[in-house]
C-alpha cells in the first residue's frame, strides 16, 4: 500500500485561500496583494506628511531667531514632536536647512520663470515691469521669510551658500533680459553692471521691507519700486 504524503502545515499567521474564504479573515489574493503594494506607498505618503511638518516648523523658528540660535530641540517643540521622531528623518539642523533652503529655492526659480520672461519696450511701460517683478518677489519673501535668513543669514550651511551663488547669478541674467529691449544701443557689459545694480538695489530694499508690517512695510515697497524706476529710466533712456 503506498505510504500516505501530508500535506505541509501553514506556518504561523499564514493561511491559505481556502482557509481565508471560510474563516472570512482576508480577502481574495488579488485583494491581498493590492493591500501589500499599498502599505509602503501609505508609509512613504505619512513620511512626506512628517517632513512637512517639520520643515514648515524649522521655518518659523529659523525665522524668529536665525539660523544660528535655532536648535533641533526647538524645531521639534515647534512641530509638536519628540527630538527622536526629528532624528528619524534630520541628523542636525544643517540638514534640516539645506532641505528647506533647497525647497524655497525650487520655488523662487519658478517665480523667475513666471515674471523675469523677455518682453518688448515699446508694449510694457519700465513702471509696470518693476511694479510686477517687484511685488512678485516680495510677496514671496513675506510668505516665506525663512528664505531670507537662510540666503543671507551668518553661519548658514556652504551648500546652501552654493546654491544660492547660483540662484542670484540666474536672477542677474534674467534681469539682463528684461533690460536688453529698454537699451538696446547699450553694451552688454553695462547692461550687465545695471542688471547687478538693479539686484543690489532690491535685496537692500527688500531688508528693510520685512523688517516692517502693515502700511509702513507697503510704504518701503513703493519706496523701492520707485527707486529702482528713479535709477533706470537715465540709463534706459525712458526718462
Amino acid at each position: 500500500m503506498p505510504e500516505k504524503t501530508e500535506k505541509p502545515a501553514p506556518e504561523t499567521g499564514e493561511a491559505t485561500a481556502a482557509e481565508a474564504a471560510t474563516t472570512g479573515e482576508a480577502a481574495t489574493t488579488g485583494e491581498a496583494a493590492t493591500t501589500g503594494e499599498d502599505r509602503p506607498r501609505r508609509r512613504q505618503a505619512r513620511g512626506e506628511r512628517r517632513i512637512a511638518q517639520l520643515l514648515e516648523a524649522a521655518a518659523r523658528v529659523f525665522a524668529t531667531t536665525g539660523y544660528t540660535a535655532a536648535s533641533t530641540n526647538a524645531i521639534a517643540r515647534e512641530a509638536g514632536v519628540s527630538p527622536g521622531t526629528l532624528y528619524q528623518f534630520f541628523p542636525n539642523k544643517e540638514a534640516i536647512a539645506i532641505e528647506l533652503g533647497s525647497r524655497l529655492m525650487h520655488e523662487m526659480r519658478q517665480s523667475y520663470d513666471e515674471v523675469l520672461t523677455p518682453i518688448t519696450s515699446d508694449t510694457t511701460p519700465l513702471e509696470e515691469v518693476i511694479a510686477g517683478t517687484v511685488d512678485r518677489f516680495i510677496e514671496f519673501n513675506c510668505r516665506h521669510p525663512a528664505f531670507f535668513v537662510l540666503m543671507h543669514g551668518p553661519d548658514i550651511p556652504g551648500r546652501i551658500a552654493e546654491e544660492h551663488d547660483a540662484l542670484h547669478t540666474t536672477l542677474v541674467a534674467r534681469v539682463e533680459t528684461i533690460l536688453a529691449p529698454f537699451a538696446p544701443d547699450a553694451p552688454q557689459a553695462a547692461v550687465t553692471r545695471t542688471a547687478q545694480m538693479c539686484v543690489g538695489i532690491y535685496k537692500a530694499g527688500l531688508e528693510l521691507i520685512l523688517a516692517h508690517e502693515g502700511d509702513e512695510r507697503e510704504a518701503y515697497v513703493q519706496e523701492l519700486k520707485g527707486a529702482l524706476v528713479r535709477y533706470l529710466e537715465p540709463l534706459m533712456g525712458t526718462s
